[in-house]
């Protein structure tokens, strides 16, 4: 029995259950404890209510298609139990499994999210149970009823206005609509759908100024072309009454999303190999049917073939690594010989898949598309998906795929119910309808605004341009932010080197070296670098000391500290163990600080730490002239980059894509949240340039190019940015650097380089003259809106440069 977790804890509630990851189905139990909830998987209720493990007792499950769901693919010997506290949750979603309103989507405070399927109809128990333990979720949930703009003006007005303000790019508008409509990563038979936005994959230059490089967004993809649409209607008119159980009135038997769409498309990545092989029936398909390339891809679900009307997933847009074959899969080989590998991109491209990313994402952003997007909404998610506005837009599936159609509770034979749910398990479901009236638009006109260079940053009124786009324009604030009153909280400014600048929404602060600020409110400090090796909690603006922590003194010195959540400090130092710290809080009032974790990996002092919330990572660099990258919600080790030529001096992490910038000395390096190399680059020589600070500013999520600023021991900020770079192979056979990626089939390969755009010397900006023993610049930091560059220095000093001055 499961005693160890609940041991000496009293638990109220327990729930039968199973747990939907992917494509993976296990059974599990649901227990509630007073300030904890567990997640049992592998677990089940004996009849008396007891939590015995799967090997020694019997399923509870009644139903016997999930039943099979959980024992198709379960790997008998893995047995969990994760622990969350009630105020982890950030939001409970009540969502469909197999068509039928039976299961819930908590998403945690991290943005993990656990997809539970409560087969004995105890889902609104369940949901009463969450919110009876944590009340502040009543009414954060999606409401059960189908969404129409006039029904819920608030929750859904926002959004759609935030949209059409683009205030919320395309992209975000329609992960929000999939959410609202169930769709979810964790179930891959209502996996998000994303559309086709272009038609072409042939030409050398991808031209977004011409409506014929894009799809028609208000047609489904069984009408692209005109003869297709006949043959579709056609089948449509030749049905006129039910013959049996599949021949019905629809024009599609097949789906635009399933499980197998979403496997065969993400197979070269992990899990969707092991799921793509076991929806398969334990292998691959023939090599010429696996998804191979984009140009096919598209040809098959806009013209050759009748049973394929598939569209894409939300990675399309975001993701260029699921379209190499990085861990060298052996798929087999196609008809011609041709191994399949990577997928083929198209010539615009340059065989290079985030350019292709790029691209695609920029193509989705489009003023066209833009301004289509709604009519592919109408067919997907509003009125007409179903009804006669669906016959007329030749967008009708068999009635099996419709959720709102089926009443499985109301079908007593077990045959006929199996027999449905197996044809919705394997060839998809259709979303939640959310618009019952057409959508609104974006914009006014559906045409595209001639000559204007998409990548060219539209300002919008009231929010001033980044100043990264300007350069050259930088100037100086004639006054220091300390004489600007930017210090809340009536403060003095800093002591000593600047340690650490945090641009609020109203005010700009800053704490001196050996001090950090403590997130969400920014109104405490960590503090370290005492002779006791002790650590202190303060005030920010005063010398108050809230509390002092002792127990840190057992790791020897501490050199550097990071904060990434109101409750987690991170520390490291002489001992080179990156402790992960708790701070255990009562009533508002810190009561102490708890070990969560020590991190063993380097060998020599830890100087400097970089987290990020966004991405859930931790970077740790060491004298031993490695960094090693950390998972800060499991506190594993994920990867250690390789070895620099000296010891690292500063850490960055972008919380736009993840990229990692690490400066050892003079040397600056950029590296993707994974672990691998983008571009590098000796800045300066002699030790006056080795860089002291860095920080990282990236653009539109579909611009691939990135703003890295460094400040250094010679006082200058240096503002560097990346640049693609082709090189043909034959020139570059024999160089294999760092960032080099496999040629592509054009015969040639993409490089990023880094180029220096701008110098901003301090001095210069105070004197008008530069001066041979400038202050080193010690912090770095960007305002809310980018528009200024703030740079703290070693005297205490704050600047503020910006393109308006």
């Amino acid at each position: 029995t499961l005693c160890v977790v609940v041991e000496g804890l009293k638990v109220s509630l327990k729930y039968s259950l199973v747990i939907v990851q992917g494509h993976l189905v296990s059974e599990g139990v649901l227990l509630f404890g007073h300030q904890h909830f567990y997640i049992c998987e592998n677990f089940t209720l004996s009849p008396v209510g007891d939590v015995f493990c799967t090997r020694h007792c019997l399923s509870n499950i009644s139903d016997p298609f999930i039943f099979n769901m959980c024992s198709k693919d379960r790997s008998c010997d893995h047995y969990a139990c994760q622990c969350h506290s009630y105020s982890d949750i950030r939001e409970i979603r009540r969502t469909r499994f197999l068509l039928q309103d039976i299961s819930l989507e908590i998403v945690f405070q991290n943005g993990y999210s656990k997809f539970l399927v409560f087969y004995n109809n105890d889902r609104s128990k369940a949901f009463k149970s969450f919110c009876s333990f944590q009340p502040g979720l009543k009414g954060k949930g999606v409401p059960e009823d189908s969404l129409n703009l006039r029904k819920h003006p608030g929750l859904d007005r926002t959004m759609l206005q935030r949209w059409q303000k683009k205030e919320i790019s395309n992209f975000e508008y329609l992960m929000y609509l999939n959410t609202l409509a169930g769709r979810t990563y964790n179930d891959y038979m209502q996996y998000p759908v994303f559309p086709w936005v272009l038609a072409d994959y042939t030409s050398e230059t991808l031209n977004l100024t011409n409506p014929k490089t894009f799809r028609d967004l208000s047609k489904p993809m069984g009408a692209q072309t005109k003869e297709r649409k006949l043959k579709f209607v056609q089948r449509f008119k030749e049905v006129e009454k039910t013959e049996g159980d599949l021949i019905v009135q629809c024009h599609y038997y097949t789906h635009y999303s399933s499980a197998i769409i979403v496997a065969s498309y993400l197979v070269r990545l992990p899990p969707f190999t092991q799921a793509f092989c076991s929806l398969q029936g334990g292998s691959f398909d023939v090599a010429d049917r696996m998804f191979h390339s984009m140009k096919n891809a598209w040809e098959s679900a806009s013209r050759e073939n009748m049973s394929d009307v598939r569209e894409l997933t939300p990675e399309f847009f975001y993701l260029p690594e699921f379209l190499t074959n990085c861990n060298a899969v052996e798929f087999g080989c196609m008809q011609d010989g041709t191994v399949l590998g990577d997928v083929q991109l198209p010539p615009w491209a340059d065989g290079d898949p985030r350019k292709f990313i790029s691209l695609h994402r920029q193509a989705l952003e489009s003023d066209f598309v833009s301004a289509n997007l709604h009519q592919w909404i109408d067919l997907i998610f509003g009125y007409k998906q179903q009804g006669p506005a669906a016959v007329e837009a030749v967008n009708t599936f068999h009635p099996y795929f419709y959720g709102d159609k089926m009443d499985l509770s109301s079908i007593r034979d077990p045959l006929i119910k199996s027999t449905i749910l197996g044809f919705v398990s394997n060839f998809g479901q259709v979303p939640k309808q959310l618009f019952t009236k057409p959508h609104p638009t974006r914009t006014g006109s559906g045409k595209l605004s001639p000559g204007r260079d998409v990548n060219t940053p539209t300002s919008l009124p009231g929010h001033p341009q980044p100043f990264f786009y300007s350069l050259q324009s930088l100037r100086p604030s004639p006054v220091t932010v300390k004489d600007m009153y930017l210090f809340s909280l009536g403060s003095e400014s800093p002591k000593g080197a600047i340690g650490q600048i945090v641009p609020t929404e109203k005010a700009i602060l800053a704490v001196e070296r050996n001090k950090v600020l403590l997130p969400d409110f920014y109104n405490r400090t960590f503090s370290w670098g005492f002779d006791d090796f002790s650590c202190c909690l303060g005030t920010y603006g005063s010398d108050k000391v809230l509390m002092k922590f002792e127990n840190l003194a057992t790791w020897g010195r501490c050199l550097c500290a990071v904060c990434p959540s109101a409750t987690m400090v991170v520390t490291s130092g002489d001992s080179a163990v990156v402790c992960v710290w708790q701070l255990c809080m009562a009533r508002g009032q810190a009561r102490g600080l708890r070990l969560r974790q020590a991190l063993y990996g380097h060998t020599k002092a830890v100087k400097c730490l970089a987290a990020s919330i966004t991405f859930s990572l931790l970077v740790s660099g060491s004298q031993d002239c490695t960094c090693i990258l950390w998972d800060l919600d499991h506190l594993t080790h994920v990867a250690r980059l390789p070895a620099h030529r000296e010891g690292i001096s500063a850490i960055a992490i972008s919380d736009v894509s993840g990229t990692v910038v690490s400066c050892a000395g003079a040397h600056l390096s950029l590296w993707t949240v994974n672990g691998q190399p983008l571009a590098s680059i000796a800045t300066a020589w002699g030790p006056e340039g080795a860089i002291t600070c860095c920080c990282v500013l990236e653009g539109p999520a579909w611009d691939t190019s990135h703003v890295i600023i460094t400040g250094s021991h010679d006082g200058m900020v240096r503002i560097w940015k990346t640049e693609d770079v082709k090189l043909s192979v034959s020139q570059h056979a024999v160089a294999e650097g760092p960032t080099a990626q496999p040629p592509s089939p054009r015969g040639h390969r993409w490089e990023k380089n880094l180029a220096l755009c701008r110098e901003l010397d301090v001095s210069v900006a105070l004197t008008g003259k530069p001066s041979k023993t400038s202050p080193a610049v010690t912090a770095l930091s960007v305002s809310r809106n980018q528009s200024k560059l703030l740079v703290g220095d070693e005297k205490g000093r704050i600047f503020c440069w910006s393109a308006d001055g």
